[in-house]
């Protein structure tokens, strides 16, 4: 792609989602959200692949969708209300219409559907900005109007977000989809704690956003995107195997790492809400999680494969790690320590 275009792209990335995350207007906020769309469907059908077009296509449809019911609910409640502040959306049937919406930006159950196709269908960083960049807008939406929703409703699709995102990752090959069933989980840890500390959701989708850009660099650094060839990376590069292998465990949430504080802090909150159930029931379904990661972060550090592959061992390379990959793989394993000054526990 042209540099110059692609600058554009970015630049328009950037501008759209930091329109929408400033604005008290919903059609302000609906115009940055169509400027990010727009801007990153060229990124996602650069290689002019039939499946990264037919990713595009699917990404506008179901956006295009996304922001028509988002302007319909803001629409509905100026209607009722005579507000379009985004925080002063009171109207029920436009409660429920925005909960589609963002559920259908963000990838929530039963609006799933459309995001591990895309991001099968993208380059490695394109699917980076998709599971990261892309969702920050319409999480900021649900954060200022995270008041007026239905907790029930959050609730369920959470549940269903962690225990779908599970069970589809358990039998993937492909290590795009497998992050993108991930992502959904992860989904569904930020989306059941909304409605009682929205601040412990934004702070999970840093965290996340963190965790998965490791991930992705890493794997497009050793151009990785199948299971069978991440199991013969490791000879090409040991130690930015190692670090993806503490990244991926610190995704699953394991106790040492960085990934654990905000499920550890999620379940904290939950149980003081007296919503112990919903806490044991996300917490037992995380557990499917932790085996699909398990198994990526085994292909990537086996140094004996059980069977002869038909893959040629790839040669070591001496090429240093980027420095970004280190930086972040530090801050995706060694945070939980400093957690008090992340988010002071009351």
């Amino acid at each position: 792609m042209n540099p110059q275009a692609k600058l554009i792209f970015t630049i328009s990335l950037l501008l759209g989602t930091a329109i929408t995350t400033s604005s008290n207007h919903w059609i302000m906020a609906w115009a940055g959200l169509e400027i990010n769309t727009l801007a990153i469907l060229p990124l996602i059908s650069k290689s002019h692949h039939p499946r990264a077009i037919e990713a595009a296509t699917k990404y506008f449809l179901v956006q295009a969708t996304a922001s028509t019911l988002l302007l319909f609910s803001s629409m509905t409640n100026a209607w009722y209300t005579g507000q379009w502040d985004i925080t002063q959306l009171t109207h029920p049937i436009s409660c429920l219409i925005l909960t589609s919406a963002i559920a259908m930006k963000l990838g929530l159950v039963p609006f799933h559907f459309w995001f591990p196709e895309v991001l099968q269908g993208a380059p490695l960083t394109t699917g980076l900005l998709l599971a990261t960049v892309m969702k920050f807008p319409p999480i900021t939406l649900f954060f200022l109007t995270s008041h007026s929703l239905n907790p029930t409703l959050l609730t369920c699709m959470a549940i269903l977000s962690a225990a779908l995102g599970g069970w589809m990752g358990l039998n993937q090959t492909q290590i795009r989809k497998i992050l993108a069933f991930s992502s959904i989980a992860h989904l569904g840890w930020m989306t059941i704690i909304i409605s009682f500390d929205p601040k412990l959701t934004l702070l999970n989708f840093y965290i996340y956003s963190l965790m998965t850009t490791a991930t992705f660099l890493a794997l497009n650094s050793i151009k990785a995107l199948k299971l069978t060839t991440l199991m013969t990376t490791w000879t090409k590069t040991p130690s930015l195997n190692a670090m993806l292998f503490l990244t991926l465990l610190s995704l699953a949430g394991l106790p040492p790492l960085t990934g654990f504080l905000p499920k550890w802090l999620i379940i904290q909150e939950l149980t003081k809400q007296s919503m112990a159930p919903a806490a044991t029931a996300i917490s037992l379904l995380s557990l499917l999680g932790l085996f699909f990661y398990l198994r990526l972060a085994y292909c990537t550090t086996i140094t004996l494969p059980p069977h002869t592959t038909n893959h040629m061992k790839q040669w070591h390379t001496n090429k240093p790690t980027h420095i970004t990959i280190a930086i972040l793989t530090t801050l995706s394993t060694m945070l939980l320590p400093i957690s008090p000054l992340i988010y002071p526990l009351s």
